[in-house]
């Protein structure tokens, strides 16, 4: 396929949108190694931490319906009002139940003296993002978005 079959396609909205939300899931592994000097390869896969993909992607994805639909269509509107809502969850409803995940491991880890086996395993607590990395996932979205624009513009020519 062509880039100039791609640019200002749906192929665009959905090639952004994808390799926004893989290239932040890939700063998150960088960003990990650089504070805990290891690489922990599972956190390319994984929910929660520094920045959001969840963000990066639904941002991308707008920023894309609006370069090419504009930014004053209804298409555009649509996929900004699914974008807060997916980055709401992120840092509202998601990041609540991984606290409440934290505390219930210390109940099992309590009650059953350390013996997560016996409790059915260990839940998982990095489920959500605090407000700073949506908000860093979203500015990376938006920033990929526009330069992935630009990139097939010139490479279209």
């Amino acid at each position: 396929m062509a880039f100039s079959q791609i640019y200002n396609t749906g192929y665009e909205v959905i090639f952004t949108a994808f390799s926004g939300i893989i290239t932040a899931q890939i700063i998150k592994c960088l960003v990990f190694l650089i504070i805990n000097r290891k690489i922990d390869v599972r956190l390319f896969t994984t929910t929660g931490g520094m920045p959001s993909s969840h963000s990066a992607g639904v941002m991308g994805l707008s920023t894309t319906v609006g370069l090419i639909s504009g930014f004053d269509s209804i298409v555009f509107a649509i996929s900004i009002g699914f974008a807060c809502i997916v980055m709401y969850d992120a840092a509202g409803v998601r990041r609540a139940a991984g606290k409440q995940a934290a505390c219930l491991n210390k109940i099992i880890m309590d009650i059953y003296k350390h013996d997560l086996v016996e409790a059915g395993g260990k839940l998982k607590e990095l489920l959500g993002h605090t407000p700073m990395q949506v908000f860093v996932g979203a500015l990376f979205g938006v920033l990929y978005a526009v330069y992935i624009h630009l990139l097939l513009a010139r490479l279209v020519g």
